[in-house]
């Protein structure tokens, strides 16, 4: 009997990465050196974000997927924010809504005018302050508009409600700083790697922490929710300082059921799962390649597909959703690579090669799509729902019916489990004492001229009334 090698069939064994030609590429962007963990980049259907390198406060270019090539140096930009942004993240159920996070500690949320910007945009559609530090971390939550998640350097979690501009809930279970947050399919679980070095399965209405993990030979950087398989992925860094990847039990975290030890390089690994397609991207900060992997349920879990390589590395990425991918190519996937040193912006389409032009129906099953299962007030009275489905087939050029509507509402005092989040904050570095020196200057010179006026307005009243007395009475 002869010896025949191990041969698992996959149809996306032969998956490449195709880079777009130059002049489908995005370039004279000053692409932030911000050194924090995290993409920088976010895309959608119609728009392209990227952070940029600012001096006093922090901005974001916003340009229309079509508008490629050579982007001018005065281009418009979102900016607003006084300190560096640190994420932004498209709105999944309306186009042009954007969030975004700063060092100055407030979340912002956007509204982006049809056809793009036209001058620079400073005031926001809301503003929402609520943490006492930086907010690094921001995510919408999967199948419910109008609920947004943030993440601080206060190590909270703030769940918001943008009906009502507020926070809803506070989730105060971490005692590091949170480096990534993920959700399961329909948005129930929640969860979270922390500078701790646990990891957390949470139920975010309730902030109670379902499953913890101590994982002190695999240190946590990342993590995704791998779909509805009720597993979890991390990327981190082994007891030898090699990048490793980890695949967990959601419901039991006592030990891996995997791991993996990919590299020894030392950039921090983002990993990007497609639920449709069950394969799992692997890509490096400051490398040049992308790793792909199939997922499945049984043994060996974790099967190694193909490697897609460039020589230029890459400091963040973004991912077109599905709806707007270009299907009549095959493609499944898409990134939108950040190449600093070139102030480059580019596409690279992950492709299934096929000889047919139709349509491939087993390669895009019913996926997510831009209409929201629940309302923000049925999700936060215990309600979950899976996400709204849509064939990529025949709807993946309708717009969404979703409108955002921001809500009226005077300033006042943020109260989450009974703690004011803006009185009495100390600051806790030299950036946010001349911050706050500042703003209470300008606090200051404005009751100074307020107080003025009223002086003024005042004596007027009193002349008036000295006139009124002194003045014959008329018969």
């Amino acid at each position: 009997m002869s010896w025949r090698p191990q041969y698992r069939s996959s149809k996306f064994r032969n998956v490449y990465g195709k880079v777009a030609n130059r002049e489908h590429c995005f370039d004279g962007i000053p692409i932030t050196k911000n050194v924090h963990d995290n993409h920088f980049c976010a895309v959608n259907a119609r728009f392209l974000a990227i952070v940029t390198e600012s001096a006093g406060g922090g901005s974001f270019l916003v340009i229309p997927l079509e508008q490629t090539g050579r982007i001018e140096p005065n281009y418009p930009k979102v900016c607003g924010h006084q300190g560096n942004v640190l994420d932004i993240k498209w709105n999944p159920f309306i186009d042009n809504i954007i969030a975004s996070c700063s060092e100055d500690t407030s979340v912002r949320i956007w509204e982006i005018p049809e056809g793009g910007l036209k001058r620079n945009m400073t005031e926001a559609l809301l503003e929402l302050h609520g943490h006492s530090r930086r907010v690094g971390l921001v995510e919408w939550h999967p199948t419910t508009n109008n609920i947004l998640f943030s993440a601080g350097y206060d190590y909270k979690v703030l769940i918001w409600n943008l009906d009502v501009g507020e926070p809803v809930k506070m989730i105060d279970c971490h005692t590091d700083v949170i480096l990534c947050m993920s959700f399961n399919t329909d948005g129930s679980l929640l969860t979270t790697t922390c500078k701790d070095k646990k990891l957390r399965v949470i139920e975010p209405r309730s902030g109670r922490v379902l499953q913890e993990a101590n994982c002190k030979n695999h240190r946590v950087n990342r993590v995704v929710f791998l779909g509805n398989m009720k597993r979890l992925l991390t990327t981190g860094v082994s007891r030898w300082n090699t990048r490793q990847i980890a695949l967990w039990d959601q419901e039991d975290l006592s030990m891996p059921l995997i791991e993996e030890e990919i590299d020894g390089l030392s950039g921090l690994l983002f990993p990007f799962y497609d639920a449709d397609t069950h394969m799992l991207y692997l890509a490096g900060k400051g490398d040049g390649n992308i790793r792909y992997y199939e997922i499945s349920t049984e043994k060996p879990y974790l099967s190694y597909l193909m490697e897609f390589r460039s020589p230029a590395p890459q400091k963040g990425l973004g991912v077109m959703p599905k709806h707007g991918l270009d299907v009549s190519a095959c493609e499944v996937f898409r990134f939108y690579k950040l190449v600093t040193l070139k102030g480059l912006i580019e596409p690279i389409s992950m492709i299934v090669p096929r000889r047919s032009d139709s349509y491939q129906e087993d390669i895009y099953p019913m996926t997510p799509g831009t209409e929201p299962a629940l309302t923000p007030d049925e999700w936060l009275g215990g309600i979950n729902r899976d996400p709204v489905l849509m064939s990529l087939k025949e709807g993946y050029k309708k717009s969404s019916k979703v409108v955002f509507k921001a809500p009226i509402r005077e300033k006042k005092s943020v109260v989450v489990n009974g703690i004011d989040l803006l009185e009495n904050v100390p600051p806790r570095t030299e950036n946010e004492l001349l911050r706050m020196f500042f703003r209470q200057q300008d606090e200051i010179r404005r009751l100074k001229e307020e107080l003025a006026q009223k002086d003024i307005r005042i004596r007027q009243l009193q002349l008036e009334l000295k006139n009124l007395r002194n003045s014959p009475k008329n018969c």
